[in-house]
């Protein structure tokens, strides 16, 4: 029989995904987090913390609910009522992993509260079938690099490899004042590419694994580029176009469209770097008339992690 615990709160870190050519298939966590805490209740209630989380639903029609009342009908019991409270440093809709983020804490909550009767590889099954993708949900439960893809068969494993990051990489994240959903994002992509455009992209996507695998960020701004999505959602993304071609002249290693946007992310590895890259990145976004704020990070190790429970 599963032993099961009353209350467990989780940290998970946001991620991007669709690493320049690795649509998709390349996802990496970084040190910004969501928390979110799951106890068994009489009544379904559920808090939602800070400004990122405001317009969500407070109801059972939330995502964290119905994602960890799926876990328990998974495991063969009857959904309970929950309590629920969520906060988020991440901002939402914006290609930072926020979907993946809540669907991977509350599998990892409500796999607490029933036992732990699945592993992590079960649950990134799960949540891969749920998201659709592998690559944000990857990150968000493991940390690091994650390179995976989607089995043949859904009741299949996801195969992945799991990296750590260089600890060098430092990431500056260009944060738009506009949402983007995924849905618009992924309704501008091409029903066909061209052979030519599928070569380029499995040999970049196959040099961006390898640099990231041996710490060889000399390779980046080479690995990075991409002829399979972002060009197609430029237009979605005021700069982007400007930022991905002239970011390594101004002190990156590597840009990239974060997720699906719009989110910009510019690898780099000094202060002097990061100071040039600013300089650039206002030029660029004034000259769109495009407010944004600007977000420095440093790649999360660890994936989704108990912070607190109680039996």
């Amino acid at each position: 029989m599963m032993e099961s615990r009353s209350q467990v709160r989780v940290n998970v870190p946001a991620s991007t995904a669709n690493m320049g050519p690795g649509f998709d298939t390349i996802g990496m966590a970084f040190q910004l987090y969501s928390s979110v805490e799951i106890a068994v209740a009489e009544t379904t209630a559920i808090e939602l913390i800070g400004p990122e989380m405001q317009g969500l639903p407070a109801d059972k029609s939330n995502l964290l609910y119905e994602v960890a009342a799926g876990l328990f009908r998974e495991a063969g019991q009857s959904a309970p009522e929950l309590y629920i409270r969520a906060a988020s440093d991440a901002p939402l809709t914006r290609g930072l992993g926020s979907s993946a983020a809540a669907i991977a804490g509350a599998l990892v909550a409500a796999n607490h509260l029933l036992g732990e009767p699945y592993t992590r590889d079960e649950l990134f099954r799960m949540g891969t079938l749920l998201e659709g993708h592998p690559d944000n949900i990857g990150a968000s439960l493991f940390g690091g690099v994650v390179v995976a893809t989607m089995p043949e068969e859904k009741h299949q494993a996801i195969p992945y490899v799991r990296l750590d990051p260089p600890d060098e990489l430092k990431t500056l994240a260009i944060i738009p004042d506009f949402p983007l959903s995924t849905e618009k994002a992924r309704n501008v992509l091409p029903q066909m590419y061209s052979k030519q455009d599928v070569i380029y992209n499995v040999g970049h996507s196959s040099l961006l694994v390898a640099a990231l695998a041996q710490g060889r960020l000399d390779l980046l701004s080479q690995a990075m580029k991409d002829r399979m999505h972002q060009p197609y959602r430029a237009e979605l993304v005021p700069g982007l176009s400007e930022i991905l071609e002239g970011a390594a002249e101004s002190g990156a290693l590597g840009a990239t469209l974060s997720g699906a946007g719009p989110t910009i992310l510019c690898f780099y590895q000094t202060e002097e770097d990061l100071h040039n890259l600013s300089g650039f990145i206002e030029s660029v976004m004034s000259k769109h008339g495009v407010s944004y704020r600007a977000m420095q990070l440093k790649p999360d190790k660890h994936g989704a992690q108990v912070v607190f429970e109680e039996r």
